[in-house]
């Protein structure tokens, strides 16, 4: 909403990413089924676009410390900072 995307389009997605199942498998070996509760499906076109817009606030996030930091390549984050307690913070703040 902060970045003025039609709410059809919005509406759209949440349908799409909501009431999503996976399971695990292992060799022939499937296990139960289990609900996705939030992250974007894998190889989906939607995926970089969207963990772009995740990184951008992000990246607003951690710039409000000197002391904390995002390196970011392709779809791996890597978060420092100058203590586990603030790292800890930092995780729940995100």
């Amino acid at each position: 909403m902060k970045r003025n995307v039609p709410v059809q389009l919005l509406g759209l997605l949440e349908k799409n990413f909501c009431g999503c199942y996976s399971c695990v498998k292992w060799e022939n070996i499937h296990s139960d089924f289990f609900t996705v509760m939030f992250g974007v499906h894998q190889g989906s076109v939607l995926a970089p676009f969207l963990f772009a817009v995740f990184l951008d606030e992000l990246s607003d996030t951690c710039s409000l410390d000197r002391n904390r930091f995002i390196v970011v390549y392709a779809n791996d984050i890597l978060l420092i900072s100058p203590s586990v307690v603030k790292l800890e913070n930092l995780i729940h703040l995100l």
